[in-house]
């Protein structure tokens, strides 16, 4: 049976629905592919090996700490799921720093907003620390915001790209 609007106001009214039924689906449609993670995977451990140069090195903001980051399974990063390695030593000494407790958040400066997921670290001794489940969802510029507690309270941002 084929429906005929009865006048003006109802033909607006199905209009209407018809746009915010298509705008739902592209929103829906965004979240979903902001979601993805089918680029890279978070695949590593104690034993996976990373490059030896680093995606970035930062001295904490107090200046106690430098920080090299390092990502598997290649570099540049790729978006997805990625692992990173952080190497961690004092800034004045140039010693191996361990026995840090490290939060992170990817943050993604050019959206205004950071990962869905918080990154798992795991400690390795001799100031190297691997974080895994780092959720990249799109290629731009990353910031790592990462703070340190324990024998040594700081924080660093450091930046790169993601392919």
């Amino acid at each position: 049976m084929n429906h005929r609007p009865a006048n003006a106001r109802e033909s607006a009214q199905g209009r209407g629905n018809l746009a915010a039924a298509a705008a739902l689906a592209t929103v829906a449609i965004l979240i979903a592919a902001c979601s993805s993670s089918s680029a890279s995977t978070s695949e590593c451990s104690a034993t996976t090996t990373f490059p030896a140069s680093a995606l970035s090195t930062v001295t904490s903001d107090g200046g106690k700490l430098h920080v090299s980051v390092h990502g598997a399974p290649s570099q540049p990063l790729s978006a997805g799921l990625d692992c990173l390695e952080l190497d961690v030593t004092d800034a004045s000494t140039g010693a191996a720093v361990d026995g840090l407790s490290i939060t992170m958040t990817p943050w993604m400066p050019a959206m205004g907003h950071g990962a869905s997921s918080t990154p798992v670290v795991t400690a390795l001794g001799e100031g190297r620390y691997v974080l895994t489940e780092v959720s990249l969802v799109m290629p731009g510029e990353w910031q790592l915001r990462t703070q340190f507690s324990g024998p040594v309270t700081d924080s660093v941002e450091p930046t790169f790209n993601v392919d």
